[in-house]
């Protein structure tokens, strides 16, 4: 998200999961007794096609373990 502002994107929201699995099939989870460092994360971040595409190479590098998707969505001003 840090990165996302400095390069001037539009928005970005951090959200925390619950509980999860990914390729390896190793469910993570929010146990009280354990500590949970390895939770899934979601970045959403909003801009215009050519922002985020350019931005994408950024992602690439910060990603060890996970995916980037990229949706098309409609916003609307209130």
């Amino acid at each position: 998200m840090r990165k996302a502002k400095e390069e001037g994107l539009a928005g970005a929201t951090v959200l925390r999961g619950l509980l999860g699995f990914g390729a390896h099939s190793r469910i993570h989870t929010s146990k009280i007794l354990r500590l949970s460092t390895d939770l899934p994360i979601v970045v959403e971040i909003v801009d215009t096609e050519e922002s985020i595409e350019s931005f994408l190479p950024l992602i690439d590098e910060v990603i060890k373990e996970g995916l980037a998707t990229v949706e098309r969505v409609e916003v609307q001003s209130p």
